[in-house]
């Protein structure tokens, strides 16, 4: 139980990695906030099970990208679940495009998300936290691509790269403040994001082959050590990146 009564919002949360992150919070106590942006039906399965935990849950629907969006989800879930002690930027989007195809709207949509959305929604956490002098944790989502270099990947490449420098930048401001800011980047997670990986017979065995544990992750596997994080365990812990990965060496 080691976010028992604490307050979560975990944003892009009906699926995928974020699902598996909320699931985790809830068997270790958190009340969670789910945020969606376009499936609403999946979003309340992920608060079912939260509930089912014996914690409170709400889905809360928002666009990272919007600053709008970003202060009513954040006002909604202060009065309704209450003061939101972690934030985890898990929200993202990812298009695989040639460099010489992408587009003026590819590059901005993906970067607003990816990057923009982690700034603004850490932003208007932490002036109310900070406005009313309380503690938080703040865990952004980023990507083995911040590592790698992929084809396709000149726009998404960039924006997990840039959470590092978002993560420390962040730290060194808010830490002293009482908030602190870490990074996770996923390797290979089994969702349906990678589905296309998992299932091609011709990329999935060169990818393995590079992760030394031989396997794909699960999602739940990058919420424990989101959790590890967000809890009052990882105290010391601030502006660091972690790669979870199963081990994956290959560029």
């Amino acid at each position: 139980m080691r976010l028992k009564d604490k307050v979560a919002l975990v944003t892009g949360a009906s699926r995928g990695i974020g699902r598996g992150i909320a699931e985790v919070f809830a068997d270790e106590g958190a009340h969670v906030a789910v945020n969606y942006l376009g499936s609403a039906d999946k979003a309340e399965e992920v608060a079912a099970y939260v509930r089912s935990k014996g914690r409170r849950a709400m889905t809360v629907k928002g666009d990272v990208a919007s600053r709008t969006d970003v202060e009513a989800m954040v006002e909604k879930v202060w009065k309704e679940l209450g003061p939101i002690d972690i934030l985890v930027n898990n929200a993202g989007i990812e298009t695989i495009v040639p460099f010489l195809e992408l587009t003026d709207e590819q590059w901005t949509r993906l970067t607003d998300v990816n990057l923009r959305g982690n700034w603004l929604c850490s932003q208007v956490v932490c002036r109310r936290l900070v406005g009313e002098q309380r503690k938080g944790s703040i865990v952004n989502i980023g990507s083995i691509q911040a590592a790698k270099v992929l084809p396709g990947r000149t726009h998404y490449a960039p924006t997990k790269l840039g959470l590092e420098a978002l993560t420390r930048n962040m730290s060194a401001e808010m830490t002293p403040l009482g908030i602190r800011v870490n990074c996770v980047h996923p390797g290979l997670i089994e969702t349906d994001m990678t589905e296309w990986v998992m299932k091609s017979p011709d990329i999935l065995p060169i990818v393995l082959a590079q992760i030394s544990l031989g396997r794909a992750g699960q999602p739940r596997e990058v919420g424990n050590v989101v959790a590890f994080f967000a809890s009052d365990e990882a105290s010391y812990l601030t502006g660091q990146s972690v790669h979870v990965d199963g081990g994956w060496e290959g560029k």
